[in-house]
């Protein structure tokens, strides 16, 4: 009767562990998500202060040669 009862609470036991790894896989997936969205961001307006300055550049002329 004792490896039963053993055999259970090990089955719980791992059931527990195993949820508390996905939570934590979980809040690391929403931390990444959060930072991938500011990420985008800022490539974004990177990209609209490039394309805004080649704007200006062959605007006047001044390229180079």
């Amino acid at each position: 009767m004792l490896w039963p009862m053993i055999a259970i609470a090990l089955g719980f036991l791992g059931i527990a562990v195993l949820g508390v790894l996905a939570i934590r896989v979980f809040v690391a997936a929403e931390r990444l998500g959060r930072q991938v969205a500011a990420t985008t961001e800022r490539v974004n307006a990177a990209a609209e202060e490039l394309e805004r300055a080649a704007t200006r550049l062959a605007a006047t002329g001044d390229a180079l040669r």
